[in-house]
């Protein structure tokens, strides 16, 4: 039977794996994986596949909505008239306001942008009996392990 288990790099590991070695698991039985963390950065734009809950256009769907009033507004007193001045007002709110919320996500919140919790780095794998298991399981959360799984 393998045990697996994922821990954050902390003494708790360690203490967890010897823990496992004064009970009798041998050193031949227990093996850790150290994972790789994500090293690109986080992409802003949306895609098909995949999407953060962050829209770039609600500022400038509101400030379209604002300057193209303003602009019909203001457009009968204007040589083009109401229809288009309301258009061009619509263009420039929404590049206004799309500019104004790519600011806000590149510089403002560049560093919350980092995924946030806590992440598995290190995979434990031990092999042992199926009368080991419970104990081990026990071992393992008591260490505080991210998650535990039992494989036979």
């Amino acid at each position: 039977m393998q045990v697996f288990s994922t821990f954050e790099t902390t003494g708790f590991l360690e203490m967890a794996i010897s823990t496992l070695e004064k009970k009798g698991i041998q050193k031949e039985n227990i093996f850790a994986v150290s994972l790789d963390n994500r090293a690109e950065d986080r992409k802003i734009f949306d895609t098909l596949h995949r999407s953060d809950g962050t829209s770039l256009i609600d500022i400038g769907m509101g400030l379209a909505t604002a300057l193209s009033v303003i602009g019909a507004s203001i457009g009968f007193k204007l040589a083009w008239g109401p229809i288009y001045w309301g258009l061009i007002g619509a263009f420039v709110g929404f590049v206004i306001g799309f500019a104004i919320r790519l600011f806000i996500e590149l510089v403002v919140k560049k560093n919350k942008r980092v995924l946030k919790g806590k992440h598995s780095e290190i995979i434990l794998i031990v092999d042992c009996e199926e009368t080991q298991a419970e104990f081990i399981e026990d071992v393992l959360w008591s260490h505080f392990a991210i998650g535990v799984a039992k494989i036979k």
